[in-house]
């Protein structure tokens, strides 16, 4: 049988992934994230995440996406946008400082970049602790004829979780504008209305009840729980697609969580619903 593009690059943090990636690759992809983690402020090239992963450039750059879903340059600019997260929360740093201490060279590159990913500005982000009251999503589509997403949120074994948040992606990074997203009390039916054709990604995130404060900024990856199925291919004929995704724990190879999240819950469920 041969692969589409989209098989071979499927993640493996994708539930319906067509076969299990080697272990070799995942220590090495983990490699490379681990130079990025170190190495945040400097200007890391291709050559120098082949080299920390053992393989050559081009070699690197398939297995990279083919592990983590996205390529080694927006799995890296995600991890800056993180850090810089971390850093408006737990320092006194100015944004100026942190700008330069992610590997940015210009504040208003670095400031637009932040709020296109995580939906508040950097002085925003700080003043509200990591939190938003509302996320919006990007209706540059509506008009086109719609399809309505339906499926179940599944928990992980042995593992309680509280709110969970969904939401439709163009790509498998959570971050800037959904094409629609819901808020669940707990884990169970969800649906997704008025999706309009493309193709998207439905991720999902969650912590332990009592926990959502915890994880603001992403410390603890631990305390994280992820989901993700994709691509989704939404046809104009389509009226109803069924998609099932099941939590997990968050792992060093899934991109980072960018959106701010949701701290009025209750008001997100009561806009989603109306």
């Amino acid at each position: 049988m041969v692969k589409t593009r989209q098989e071979m690059t499927r993640p493996r943090w994708d539930q319906d992934a067509r076969e299990p990636i080697d272990e070799g690759l995942e220590r090495a992809v983990i490699r490379v994230i681990d130079t990025m983690r170190q190495n945040l402020s400097e200007q890391l090239t291709v050559d120098d995440m082949a080299r920390a992963a053992r393989f050559s450039k081009f070699h690197f750059s398939r297995v990279f996406q083919r592990v983590t879903g996205v390529s080694p340059g927006r799995f890296l600019s995600a991890m800056r946008l993180q850090e810089a997260k971390r850093l408006l929360l737990t320092t006194s740093l100015s944004v100026a400082d942190i700008t330069f201490q992610v590997g940015y060279n210009s504040v208003g590159t670095f400031s637009t970049r932040f709020k296109e990913s995580v939906g508040l500005s950097p002085t925003q982000y700080r003043r509200f602790g990591g939190y938003t009251k509302d996320i919006a999503t990007d209706d540059r589509r509506r008009g086109l004829r719609s399809t309505t997403l339906r499926g179940e949120i599944k928990s992980p074994p042995d593992n309680p979780v509280g709110t969970v948040f969904v939401g439709l992606f163009p790509d498998w990074i959570p971050q800037g504008f959904p094409v629609k997203c819901t808020v669940l009390r707990t884990p169970g039916p969800y649906e997704l209305a008025d999706i309009p054709p493309g193709t998207w990604h439905l991720l999902a995130h969650a912590v332990a009840p009592g926990q959502e404060h915890v994880a603001g900024f992403d410390a603890d990856r631990q305390s994280l729980v992820v989901g993700a199925n994709g691509p989704i291919a939404v046809r104009s004929e389509t009226s109803l697609k069924r998609v099932n995704l099941q939590l997990r724990p968050m792992r060093i190879l899934d991109p980072p969580i960018l959106l701010a999240l949701l701290d009025v819950r209750e008001m997100a469920l009561s806009k989603q619903a109306g």
